[in-house]
């Protein structure tokens, strides 16, 4: 009987050792094998993470394109007058293109920034706040003349005493827009640095006034209800039909420091591939006479050139100047 019960705690005791052992692998496999899955998990993660990061570095190609633009004339008129672009382009492109004409600057600079928009015709300072704000890209820009700048104009009358910019000093100003790069920013950032004051119209001129745009201005002094306005050179030409003799009873005293010209921008969101396409399809529209054409009554393109944001550092460096006084709100 001893024996019997001495065999039987001998076998009991085999059991659970060998149970043991079993637990132990068990266990030893299921840590391996989790650990093994953790780092899988973490290398597929950061698989993940990378091609979301090169995605985002890449940029989209989104299924249509938004073009948008500001009127320079009637809307009804310039969204007829642009929608053979968006037709060429989307040809080009191989993807629908959209033109679609704006309220205002503030509106495009806006929809560019929630993608909304993803290429914009806008001027010199509008791009420079959307690149600060939204990091809108420029490509290309107008060119005029043969050129790529222009310069504002002080336009007094004819008959005037005012022989330069210092004896402007008491005078009447009209101005179209605070918002405009031309009518009014170059102009009174001059007069600021060379005349060592901080608002020239209260510290300057006797009187200013906006008039809306470079045309009224222009009539202003021809009218002789404004000493001097300021305008884009030369904004007369576009005025003669109406004024035979404005040549003859205004002139220009003098001119601001060299702007750029106005431009085609894209947003940050589009793939460089797409963009580079972009590119090159408005660059070939100066081998064709009607493209162009289209391009000369939207906003009187001569041509289409290459731009650089650096360019547009002296348009950076004269909108300092005004801090927060001046948005395209206004």
């Amino acid at each position: 009987m001893k024996k019997w019960l001495l065999l039987l705690v001998a076998l009991l005791t085999m059991f659970v050792i060998s149970a043991c052992g079993s637990s132990d692998d068990t266990n030893g496999s299921s840590d391996e094998d989790s650990e093994n899955t953790e780092e899988n998990s973490n290398e597929d993660a950061e698989e993940t993470e990378g091609n979301e990061a090169e995605a985002s570095e890449e940029g989209d190609t989104p299924d249509q394109l938004v073009m948008g633009f500001v009127p320079s004339q009637d809307s009804d008129t310039i969204a007829d007058t642009v929608e053979p672009l968006a037709d060429r382009l989307s040809e080009e492109l191989g993807i629908p293109v959209e033109g679609k004409v704006m309220t205002n600057y503030t509106a495009l600079v806006e929809a560019m920034g929630t993608n909304e928009v993803q290429i914009g015709f806008i001027p010199a300072f509008a791009y420079v706040l959307a690149n600060e704000k939204h990091g809108v890209e420029v490509l290309l820009k107008s060119e005029r003349y043969g050129s790529g700048t222009y310069v504002a104009q002080y336009l007094v009358s004819a008959d005037s005493d005012y022989e330069e910019l210092a004896d402007l000093e008491g005078a009447v100003w009209a101005y179209g827009d605070p918002t405009s790069t031309s009518g009014y920013l170059f102009p009174a950032a001059q007069i600021m640095d060379e005349f060592g004051v901080d608002d020239p119209q209260t510290e300057f001129f006797s009187e200013a006034y906006q008039t809306g745009g470079h045309d009224n201005s222009a009539i202003e002094v021809y009218q002789g209800n404004a000493d001097v306005a300021t305008t884009f050179d030369d904004v007369r030409t576009n005025l003669e039909e109406e004024y035979p003799d404005i040549m003859e009873k205004t002139r220009v005293l003098g001119y601001t420091d060299e702007i750029p010209n106005d431009t085609i921008s894209v947003t940050k969101e589009l793939s460089d591939e797409l963009v580079q396409t972009i590119k090159d399809s408005f660059l070939s529209f100066n081998d064709d006479e009607d493209m162009i054409q289209i391009m000369n009554e939207v906003y009187s393109w001569d041509a289409i050139i290459e731009a650089e944001d650096s360019e547009y550092d002296v348009v950076r460096s004269t909108y300092e100047k005004f801090g927060d006084d001046i948005s395209l709100d206004e």
